[in-house]
């Protein structure tokens, strides 16, 4: 779940507009970030491991000029969290291709081969972004021109060979910008439009909507399943669908948790999408038959503050804030390895004890997928005087691993796989666990945007969209995700181009 941006504008200060972007999308990833500026010939990029802010200052974004640019901020699912895997990337064949990238490819070590034994390409990292880079390369040199129509018939080639969920921003060095999405719209991705003059547009792209609103671009909409849309240099605008049958199957997971709640993703408010989540948790609290014995509502922040509110309206409980959280410790679900997790969220919440002294308590959470925070809050919530600890999850169970972009990847580490309700309370140490339904999750979009067809929801219901995950496949996965997890993570190891 990273965040990508691009950007073509004739503002004087475009290096500074693109870092906008990424602090606004830096949510969706704290390893790394980069941005890579272009003008009509040459261009300058900056990465490095840390965030957005570490990164980069005024003296290095005054050096990133041109008029068209991409950034990432960068979490590591497929890859390491090594420097050398800080996007945007580049291959200078053909034309010189900058490439930034959200998502998984699932059939990524099949690619790999293939460059190897077909193209003698040797890929020199452990990202999916470097392989999905290479193939578009290939793809493009096949076509005699750099036209619209060529770039659509080489990326309509590349949906045929890269499986999975991906959102892509792609910079040609003299030509203009590139974005597309993977036939599914697993990923999201949207575009607006800024007016320069009366004959002129500048257009932006971003992983979500929060992006264009920092910089007052308009929404234009969400980037289609399978469609590809071009800007060239001179700001034109052209898009086509370049997959036979595409269907919109987007990320459930991007409403619950990944998503900023002021996003707007395939024409669904993410914030009021939470509010309907806790419109139907509510529900399922009532006929569990404990309303009666809960005095205080509280959420874990930030996100499960959505669903806590409306809760709290319908059962008619009050709402308290009882954790502190302290804003300096990164989103603990994505730090690159478990040990990481645990110590950031010891570090992370506070209580105020007069909030829930000689009370029962509802907490509510957006998801409980490790289970490690909802561990500490109840003892946390027990050693500072509560009487009772119910807990419920705005999510269902999450038992199965994701390998659409999300790092959920080994079963083991998931609290609910292969547990009971009861095992998994007796684990918590909490007296009740409510989870929310699948289906009434998906009613709080369809709610909101009632043509969605379907949602992907693997980690719950083991569903995948591509056929070919097996349990050999999560297997491997789990393995191999492993073994990179020990790898030596430098957060102050920078590369600088």
């Amino acid at each position: 779940m990273c965040g990508i941006c691009a950007l073509i504008s004739k503002s004087e200060h475009i290096s500074f507009e693109i870092y906008d972007c990424l602090v606004a999308l830096q949510h969706r990833g704290q390893d790394a970030a980069g941005i890579a500026i272009c003008d009509s010939k040459v261009y300058n990029m900056r990465k490095g491991n840390g965030l957005v802010r570490d990164i980069f200052n005024n003296t290095n974004l005054i050096n990133l000029s041109g008029f068209m640019g991409i950034g990432h901020t960068r979490y590591p699912t497929a890859g390491g969290a090594s420097p050398k895997e800080a996007q945007p990337l580049y291959v200078p064949s053909p034309y010189g291709l900058l490439l930034a990238h959200n998502g998984t490819l699932v059939n990524a070590e099949e690619l790999k081969e293939k460059l190897s034994k077909k193209y003698k390409i040797h890929i020199n990292s452990c990202s999916d972004s470097e392989i999905l880079l290479n193939i578009l390369s290939i793809e493009l040199q096949k076509e005699d021109s750099l036209t619209p129509e060529n770039i659509y018939n080489a990326i309509g080639r590349l949906y045929k060979q890269c499986i999975g969920g991906y959102a892509v921003v792609c910079m040609i060095i003299g030509f203009g910008i590139v974005a597309f999405r993977d036939p599914n719209g697993i990923r999201p991705i949207v575009y607006g439009k800024r007016k320069y003059n009366d004959k002129l547009n500048e257009y932006l792209f971003a992983s979500e909507s929060v992006a264009l609103d920092v910089l007052d671009f308009e929404l234009v909409s969400d980037i289609q399943p399978g469609e590809v849309i071009i800007v060239d240099k001179s700001f034109n605008l052209f898009k086509k669908i370049c997959y036979e049958q595409p269907k919109l199957i987007p990320c459930i997971f991007e409403y619950v948790y990944l998503a900023r709640p002021d996003s707007i993703i395939n024409k669904v408010s993410v914030y009021q999408a939470r509010l309907n989540m806790g419109k139907y948790l509510a529900n399922t609290i009532l006929e569990s038959n404990i309303k009666d014995e809960i005095d205080v509502i509280i959420p874990v922040p930030d996100t499960s503050r959505n669903f806590a509110i409306e809760i709290s309206r319908i059962l008619k409980i009050p709402y308290r804030e009882a954790f502190i959280k302290n804003r300096y410790i990164n989103r603990t679900f994505i730090m690159p390895t478990q040990e990481l997790r645990q110590k950031s969220i010891k570090r992370k919440l506070n209580i105020i004890k007069s909030t829930i002294l000689n009370k029962n308590v509802l907490v509510v959470d957006d998801s409980i997928v490790r289970g490690n925070t909802s561990q500490y809050i109840v003892k946390l919530l027990r050693n500072a005087g509560a009487n009772k600890v119910f807990m419920t999850s705005g999510a269902p169970e999450i038992k199965y691993p994701n390998v659409y972009g999300i790092d959920i990847p080994s079963q083991k580490e998931l609290i609910a796989f292969n547990r009971s309700l009861q095992e998994i309370e007796q684990n918590i140490g909490c007296d009740k666990l409510i989870y929310q339904k699948l289906e009434d999750l998906k009613l709080s979009i369809l709610e909101e945007n009632p043509e969605i067809p379907d949602f992907e929801c693997s980690i719950f219901n083991k569903n995948y969209l591509t056929h070919h995950i097996n349990d050999e496949f999560l297997n491997n996965l789990q393995q191999t995700r492993n073994k990179k997890q020990k790898s030596k993570h430098n957060i102050n190891d920078m590369i600088v181009i």
